[in-house]
């Protein structure tokens, strides 16, 4: 007897056996992301770390800067995105550091045996730090708004500073998430965050690039958080500016070109010692 199925039958098995790209990927999100709600403490730390920041910068340096014309007296709305972007390089190791504890306990490995597609393996604890960082800008908006934070762009440009940081953090943590495959260390992991902590320094940090001199600024040109910054500070100061935020949006796209290729060499690597 010939028990062969054919037609939508058969299909549905094999649908039942390898889920959809998408499917997939929503189940490992929810569980890095139920992973990450078990130790809200590790959450604290970059959110704690972006509020005293923008406190600190304003209160000491907001009265300075009625000095430089190009501010006008505006700190706040100038400061507040380099403490979105603390934050966002502060919680890029969050999701890398689910990662570790998959390889340290096995449960990694399990998942290389299944029907899973490898590209989930590497966007799973990327988008479920997304979504962390998502929440941690808005809080920290929110912190601003209290101190005195006026958008120019209103709520719509609000939104867009906090997608700037999602975009941002996830370029960073493309990198960590390397890090984690190549090393299964989570030392190596924590201090895979601070390669990106000078490139911070080497912008436009403090005051804007124009006034910038020598090789500082010529580094500050090349520094993809320049571009961000500079992004989230025209929505929040003087408006939308579409050749402005396409630079922002490009430097994002560029970063996480690399370091998701560097993702995924270190994941071929470790999927071929397995």
């Amino acid at each position: 007897m010939n028990t062969k199925v054919d037609g939508p039958a058969q299909l549905g098995v094999v649908e039942e056996k390898q889920p959809l790209f998408l499917h997939q990927l929503f189940l490992l999100v929810k569980r890095n992301l139920i992973t990450m709600a078990r130790m809200p403490w590790a959450l604290v730390p970059p959110f704690a770390m972006s509020v005293f920041l923008v406190i600190i910068y304003e209160s000491t340096l907001g009265k300075a800067a009625g000095f430089i014309p190009s501010l006008e007296g505006d700190y706040l709305n100038f400061i507040l995105p380099l403490s979105i972007v603390t934050s966002s390089v502060a919680a890029a190791g969050i999701s890398a550091q689910n990662l570790v504890r998959d390889l340290e306990g096995g449960y990694f490995d399990k998942l290389l045996i299944t029907p899973l597609d490898r590209a989930v393996l590497l966007l799973s604890p990327i988008l479920a730090g997304a979504f962390v960082l998502g929440l941690q800008a808005s809080a920290v908006l929110v912190v601003g708004l209290l101190l005195g934070l006026k958008s120019a762009t209103g709520l719509a440009g609000l939104v867009a500073v906090v997608a700037f940081s999602v975009l941002l953090g996830t370029g960073f943590a493309g990198f960590t998430v390397s890090a984690a495959l190549a090393s299964g260390s989570a030392a190596v992991t924590e201090s895979a965050t601070f390669v990106f902590v000078p490139l911070t320094f080497i912008a436009p940090t403090f005051v804007p690039i124009e006034l910038l001199d020598g090789w500082l600024k010529t580094a500050a040109s090349l520094n993809p958080i320049t571009y961000v910054l500079e992004a989230m500070r025209t929505l929040l100061r003087t408006g939308w500016d579409i050749a402005v935020m396409w630079n922002g949006v490009l430097a994002c796209l560029l970063l996480a070109i690399l370091t998701y290729s560097l993702a995924a060499i270190a994941l071929r690597v470790r999927t071929r010692r397995s």
